[in-house]
């Protein structure tokens, strides 16, 4: 199959026919992996794997909050503080 690169937008972008994802397992929304391999461009379909809150946590240093409360202070002006 050959494709043409074509201008998107500020990018540039190739059409892949419909068959031709069906036949990879590729769906609309989908996320791919792009790797240049010997000087060519290879597609993978990503393997995204769900992660839980501590999972993705762990990434800020396991802390979920709610944090410590921040002090605000007495009301200023014509503020109302509703309790």
């Amino acid at each position: 199959m050959t494709v043409q690169v074509k201008t998107w937008g500020n990018s540039q972008g190739i059409r892949l026919s419909k068959e031709l994802l069906a036949l990879a397992g590729i769906q609309n929304n989908d996320y791919l992996e792009i790797e240049l391999i010997d000087g060519n461009i290879v597609l993978k379909k990503a393997r995204m794997q769900h992660r839980t809150l501590e999972e993705r946590a762990l990434e800020y240093g396991g802390r979920l909050g709610p944090y410590e409360e921040y002090a605000w202070g007495e009301p200023v002006g014509r503020e109302k503080w509703q309790v």
